[in-house]
């Protein structure tokens, strides 16, 4: 059984980074899925992993002799507030995997009981967002954003007591790494300068191995962190993807998408939606995710500013212009992707205004943001007053007005219809996990029905 000699990297980091945790008793682990397509891709054995001995590991009932699993330390700004000691309050790092394609994954076990950063919690997970996080992050990549992946979800036989006793689960969940953000807060906030480099040269070896042996090493690990998150909140925006809870601690250095609590897509458009109840300033609305991005930016450039260099005016310098690069390469990726999703092949004056316009008119007409942009595909080739898109519109006077220009611009472009289409349907998609359809699924299945 492949897993049985999972590799554990981060467990040969010093004791401080993390706590040794021993499985947790569950009453009946039984599969709700397991994604074979992501076991194949990890090298693993699908059939192994279901047996009942691999059910028992995958729910934390018991592991195989010789694993050793740790829960990580870290700490974070939650809503902006500094919290010195998170951690890994009920998540269990198996070990980790190369894949097929030379990629070093965790493997790591979510809500399966407490460990030493629990803080009075149980460690344990609902079988409700253990299945939001499985469809979510499983559609973020069919959509081709970073993401950590889902490999199972597994009931556990016992109850979670929440507002309500609902039945407990738990979440395999694929990584490049855990390494967030938080994590080198945590050694920042105790002053732990050694456990800083430490950890820096570890991320840099891992994720970025072409910046080993640079004359600034932390810079561009720096540089490489800013480039992969503006990269990443742009895919985001691309999708009307809302995260919901852009804590530091929810940041990773790999540039994934990690951590699927209150997230969801948009349906009408709306630049200030927000999905999670305590967000009551919407401090991570749709529309802050890149200035938030740049503020989480901001913590971890303050945690490498004695790697960077002894004097501190120097390194915050170096920090401010590598921080001021994020705002160009978000831009980039955004301004390319709006172009690919109305379909414009090449680039041309007016193209961003263009795009900003139809944002406008999506929402005074609060419009389908997925299914807007769907429809300019399919519409293509239609009348201007027969699209589908129009049809998305209450009084579509200004979406009208909008079309006109678009359709005069496309025209502009060499490209025949059936070229344009194919690649405006590349990037729009016509399925997203709507979270209507994602709260019937989970009280489905807390009425038994998986199907």
């Amino acid at each position: 059984m492949r897993l049985l000699a999972l590799n554990n990297s981060y467990a040969q980091l010093p004791e401080r980074f993390f706590a040794h945790t021993d499985p947790k008793p569950v009453s009946e682990p039984r599969l709700i899925r397991f994604n074979r397509p992501l076991a194949e891709e990890l090298g693993l054995d699908a059939d192994q992993l279901t047996s009942p001995d691999g059910l028992d590991m995958l729910s934390g009932h018991r592991f195989p002799e010789g694993l050793q699993a740790i829960a990580l330390a870290y700490a974070g700004h939650q809503f902006g507030n500094f919290v010195p000691q998170l951690g890994d309050g009920r998540a269990l790092l198996l070990g980790e995997v190369v894949d097929v394609n030379d990629i070093r994954r965790d493997i790591q076990l979510k809500g399966s009981g407490p460990t030493r950063f629990s803080r009075n919690g149980d460690g344990r997970a609902a079988v409700g967002p253990v299945l939001r996080e499985y469809v979510v992050s499983e559609a973020m990549a069919a959509l081709g954003i970073p993401t950590t992946r889902a490999l199972a979800a597994v009931l556990t036989g016992d109850p979670v007591y929440r507002e309500v006793r609902l039945p407990g689960a738990v979440l395999t969940r694929v990584a490049a790494s855990h390494i967030r953000i938080g994590t080198f807060q945590y050694f920042a906030a105790r002053h732990d300068t050694g456990g800083l480099k430490i950890l820096a040269d570890y991320a840099i070896e891992r994720h970025f191995p072409q910046l080993v042996g640079q004359a600034r090493p932390y810079r561009a690990l720096l540089e490489a962190v800013v480039a992969a998150q503006a990269d990443l909140v742009a895919r985001w925006m691309l999708v009307g993807f809302i995260h919901g809870v852009m804590n530091t601690d929810n940041m990773t250095i790999s540039g994934e998408t990690i951590d699927y609590g209150p997230c969801a897509f948009m349906d009408a458009y709306d630049p200030s939606a927000v999905f999670s109840s305590i967000d009551r300033v919407g401090r991570y609305a749709y529309a802050n995710q890149p200035h938030v991005a740049t503020w989480n930016l901001a913590r971890f450039a303050e945690t490498l500013l004695p790697l960077m260099s002894t004097d501190e005016s120097e390194a915050v310098s170096e920090a401010e212009e590598v921080l001021g690069s994020f705002q160009s390469s978000y831009e980039t990726v955004l301004q390319r992707g709006f172009r690919r999703k109305l379909g414009l092949l090449t680039e041309a004056e007016g193209d961003l205004q263009l795009a900003a316009d139809f944002l406008d008119v999506l929402a005074r007409g609060e419009a389908d943001f997925t299914l807007a942009f769907r429809r300019l595909g399919d519409d293509l080739a239609a009348p201007d007053d027969q699209g589908g898109a129009r049809q998305l519109f209450e009084d579509p006077g200004a979406f009208d007005v909008w079309s006109a220009r678009w359709r005069e611009r496309i025209a502009s472009d060499a490209a025949d219809t059936a070229a344009r289409r194919a690649v405006m349907h590349a990037v729009n998609p016509k399925f997203i996990p709507r979270n209507h359809r994602i709260e019937a699924m989970i009280q489905a299945a807390l009425g038994g029905d998986f199907t």
